[in-house]
């Protein structure tokens, strides 16, 4: 499902996507046909096992990595691909190396970090203890990390949700149990069970399960017998989040949406690549991971009673969720794909006045190295000096022909200093992000000789701190000032 969240928003941007895969489940290839995405079948294999190798999930591919990367090339020979996704656990920097042909950059999300990778760009959407240094030596020097949940892939229902919901406060009224569309293991039997209880209690409890669920039938019976409300395959899961005060449920991507709802939950790792997720999750305040070596059953009817009771708790979580995932991950990683609706010009004889304008506006000068205002002669002779200068570049950025950002890179070899603001005025989240990301494809698209980017910003400049920092530039020191008079 996060594959297919990426595309959608991909979509949005207009670019052409193709899946390919071994093992599509029919009601998947459904999605993608009323979406109108190309689909590539490279060869189904009955029981998706296949021969042993030396990636941990091997036998998961159905195949070895040569034959299966032998089927991919053919299912793309038709054009060179601006970028080729990877994710798939039996998947390696094998396989990745012999598609480079195929695509002018790969991307690899991945979330077990227990094998290399050749791409351009790596997504692991989760929160580990150890997410800076988890992928050391397993990628090359110049892939793009996207690490954490600000780069969680969750479909856009979710961030409009977010920009509405509040921490949760007050009873516990409604109650979600949902372990994931498979749930193989009928986890969700077992939780209905164990929260039977609550049947009579005033708590409203609403069951999800997907449609190829092992025990649905028994399962609408048993939610019939405690008055609790069965969905199957529902598209209302963002809706039945944020109506709800707590959940109960598995790890993976259902975290982050939890989280970006500000629902607090109850969670069980029921696979093996969930644990330290839900483990570092947990330290982290995000959610509630109880020891369940006693078993699911007792656990829950255990726990679930516990945090009803704990108002003060629930408030904490929901609180570190809402706070942690924001639903904008999937426009972040298309960003940083290369998507973006901003344009950078050379500045213009004619944006003079303008940014003279721009540079002097109180919220601008603010944040500027110089807070004083500029006369206009001074700017007139910068600005003249600024256009004909060769180490310097002072470029517009544009959405749909409307001014949004200035952007002046200050060169010295191999080395571009940035300064960057947006023009005053209200601007949609992330403006700031796309207009940086642009400016940086451009400087690499028009002056390849520079290989790396300085910014200096003002230590009490905390909008442009998480800027930087949010596009993977590294902090080298701290500069200290103190005024005695």
């Amino acid at each position: 499902m996060r594959c297919l969240t990426l595309a959608d928003t991909l979509s949005r941007f207009g670019i052409g996507l193709r899946f390919v895969s071994r093992h599509m489940p029919p009601h998947f290839r459904d999605q993608l046909s009323a979406r109108g995405y190309e689909f590539a079948d490279i060869g189904s294999v009955g029981d998706a096992s296949g021969p042993a190798g030396a990636v941990g999930h091997a036998r998961w591919l159905g195949t070895s990595q040569a034959e299966d990367a032998g089927g991919a090339i053919r299912a793309l020979s038709d054009r060179l691909w601006d970028w080729l996704v990877v994710d798939h656990y039996a998947l390696d920097a094998e396989w990745e190396t012999m598609l480079r042909p195929a695509a002018r950059k790969i991307a690899c999300i991945d979330d077990i970090a227990d094998r290399s990778h050749d791409c351009d760009l790596l997504l692991d959407q989760n929160h580990f203890t150890d997410m800076a240094t988890r992928y050391d030596g397993k990628v090359p020097a110049h892939c793009q990390m996207l690490l954490g949940p600000r780069y969680a892939l969750l479909r856009g229902e979710f961030a409009e949700l977010h920009a509405r919901s509040e921490p949760r406060s007050g009873a516990v009224k409604r109650l979600l149990v949902f372990f994931g569309g498979v749930d193989a293991e009928d986890a969700t039997g077992t939780a209905v069970e164990a929260l039977a209880g609550l049947h009579g209690s005033g708590v409203h409890v609403d069951v999800v399960i997907g449609r190829t669920h092992p025990a649905g039938s028994r399962l609408a019976a048993q939610c019939m017998q405690h008055g609790f409300e069965l969905h199957v395959q529902t598209e209302r899961m963002a809706e039945l989040m944020a109506a709800a005060d707590l959940a109960v449920g598995a790890g993976g991507t259902a975290v982050w949406e939890r989280c970006c709802l500000g629902l607090p939950a109850i969670v069980v790792a029921l696979a093996a690549n969930q644990r330290r997720q839900v483990a570092d999750a947990a330290r982290e305040g995000l959610l509630y991971a109880p020891d369940v070596e006693d078993g699911v059953g007792p656990l829950l009817a255990r726990h679930a009673r516990a945090l009803i009771e704990n108002g003060a708790l629930r408030s904490v979580i929901s609180r570190r969720g809402l706070q942690a995932v924001d639903g904008e991950g999937a426009s972040r990683v298309a960003r940083r794909m290369g998507c973006r609706g901003i344009e950078l010009r050379p500045a213009l004889a004619a944006d003079s006045r303008n940014i003279f304008e721009w540079r002097n506006d109180p919220a601008v000068r603010a944040v500027s190295r110089s807070s004083d205002i500029i006369d206009w002669g001074v700017h007139q002779r910068w600005f003249a000096a600024t256009l004909n200068a060769t180490d310097g570049l002072l470029l517009v950025g544009e959405r749909a022909g409307s001014a949004v950002g200035v952007v002046r890179f200050d060169m010295s070899g191999h080395e571009a200093e940035i300064s960057i603001y947006l023009v005053p005025g209200a601007h949609p989240k992330g403006e700031g992000s796309e207009l940086l990301l642009a400016a940086e494809a451009w400087l690499a698209d028009n002056h390849s000789r520079v290989t790396q980017i300085r910014a200096h910003v003002l230590g009490d400049n905390q909008r442009s701190h998480a800027l930087f920092l949010g596009a993977a530039y590294r902090a080298e020191s701290t500069s200290y000032l103190k005024r005695l008079h």
